[in-house]
C-alpha cells in the first residue's frame, strides 16, 4: 500500500493546497477505481496545478455524497438505473474498466495456480463449503496440494460497487446464492468477515492464512495477493489477464443503454473474464458550485485523452474512442455550465 500512499501524497491530498482562485475537484465514492484515479490525479496536478480531492469511501458512500452533494462528484461501481438519476437530478458514465479477482491465502499455493467457478464461490459464500479440501474444490484442483483447515471467508463490510459486481456474478451462476443472498452493494452475508474497502479485504487476506476474498484487480498485483483462475460461461478456465477483461467488454453496447447502465459480469465469450466490471461517475446536471463542476469534466476529459496508458499499466481497460464521443456528447447536452 506504500504504493498508493505516495500517489495520495502527491496527487489528492495537493488539492487541499491548490491556488486559492482554482476551483476544488471533489470527489467521494468507489475504492475499486481508486488506484487509477490516483495515479490520474498526480499527472494532472503535474501537468496544470490543479489538484483533485478524491475520498476512497466505498460506492454506497459516494452515492450518498453525491446525493448530499457534499462533493463535486460521485462514484459507483454499482450503477444508478434511469429513473433513479432522473429523480435526483444526476448524469451518470462509465470512467474506466477493470476487474474482479477472487484472491486467497493458502500456503504453498501461487497466484493463478488454483480456480474456481461460480457454483463453488457461490457454495463457499453461503457457508456450505467450509474446508479447503472440500470435494468441490478438490475436483477443479486435482494437481493442487489442499489443506484441510476451515475457509475463512472475507467481504466487504461498507457499501460496495465490488460487492454489487461479485454478488451479481454469484447470483448469475448460483440459483441457490440468488434465491437466498441476491445482489446488492450490501448483502446480508451468510458467512465472513467483514473489512472495509478493496484495501481493507486486501490486508486482511494477506494477514490471515487459509482465508479467501474478492478484490479489485489491481489490487492483488499491488499486494502481491494469490488471485485465482474463474470458469467463465462458455466452462473455459480462464485467468485474470487484459486480454480477458477487453473480451468480457467487448460485448457492451453502451450506446443503447439508458445511463449507460451496463452490468460485464458473465459475458459470453471463451476468453471472457466472467467477473468484469465498469466503474462510474455521478454528477449532478444543474451544480450548486458549476465553476467546480466544469473543473471536474476538465479533469475527466483530460483522463479520457491521456490517461489509458497509466490505465493499462496498472490493469484497467480505457473505455472505447467511440464511448468516450457519446460521453462527452452526454456533458454537453445535460450538464449546465
Amino acid at each position: 500500500m506504500n504504493f498508493l500512499k505516495t500517489i495520495v501524497a502527491a496527487g489528492l491530498v495537493a488539492a487541499s493546497t491548490t491556488v486559492a482562485f482554482a476551483a476544488d475537484i471533489t470527489g467521494a465514492g468507489a475504492t475499486f477505481p481508486f488506484p487509477i484515479y490516483s495515479k490520474w490525479a498526480d499527472a494532472y496536478k503535474k501537468e496544470t496545478g490543479n489538484g483533485l480531492n478524491y475520498q476512497s469511501i466505498g460506492s454506497g458512500g459516494g452515492i450518498k455524497q453525491i446525493q448530499a452533494k457534499t462533493v463535486t462528484f460521485g462514484a459507483s461501481d454499482a450503477p444508478l438505473k434511469a429513473e433513479q438519476l432522473e429523480k435526483d437530478g444526476l448524469v451518470q458514465w462509465p470512467m474506466v474498466m477493470g476487474a474482479i479477482v477472487p484472491v486467497v491465502n493458502i500456503e504453498g499455493v501461487k497466484p493463478g495456480e488454483m480456480v474456481f467457478d461460480g457454483e463453488t464461490l457461490a457454495s463457499i459464500y453461503l457457508g456450505k463449503i467450509t474446508k479447503w479440501d472440500d470435494a468441490a474444490i478438490k475436483k477443479l484442483n486435482p494437481n493442487v496440494k489442499l489443506p484441510s483447515d476451515a475457509i475463512t471467508v472475507v467481504r466487504r463490510s461498507d457499501g460496495s460497487g465490488t460487492t454489487f459486481n461479485f454478488t451479481n456474478y454469484l447470483a448469475k451462476a448460483s440459483a441457490d446464492w440468488k434465491s437466498k443472498v441476491g445482489e446488492g452493494t450490501a448483502v446480508e452475508w451468510p458467512v465472513g468477515v467483514g473489512a472495509k474497502g478493496n484495501e481493507g479485504v486486501s490486508g486482511n487476506i494477506s494477514q490471515t492464512k487459509n482465508s479467501i476474498g474478492y478484490v479489485e484487480y489491481a489490487y492483488a498485483k499491488q499486494n502481491k495477493l494469490t488471485y485465482t483462475g474463474l470458469v467463465n460461461k462458455a466452462g473455459k478456465t480462464v485467468q485474470p489477464t487484459v486480454e480477458a477483461f477487453q473480451a468480457a467488454a467487448s460485448n457492451a453496447d453502451w450506446a443503447k443503454a439508458p445511463g449507460y447502465y451496463v452490468i460485464l459480469t458473465d459475458q459470453p465469450g471463451e476468453k471472457s473474464w466472467p467477473i468484469t466490471a465498469a466503474t462510474f461517475i455521478l454528477m449532478h446536471k444543474d451544480a450548486t458550485d458549476k465553476a467546480a463542476s466544469q473543473e471536474a469534466i476538465k479533469f475527466f476529459r483530460w483522463a479520457f485523452k491521456n490517461g489509458g496508458k497509466a490505465a493499462e499499466e496498472l490493469d484497467y481497460i480505457p473505455m472505447p474512442a467511440g464511448v468516450v464521443t457519446l460521453i462527452e456528447k452526454t456533458w454537453a447536452a445535460e450538464i449546465k455550465s
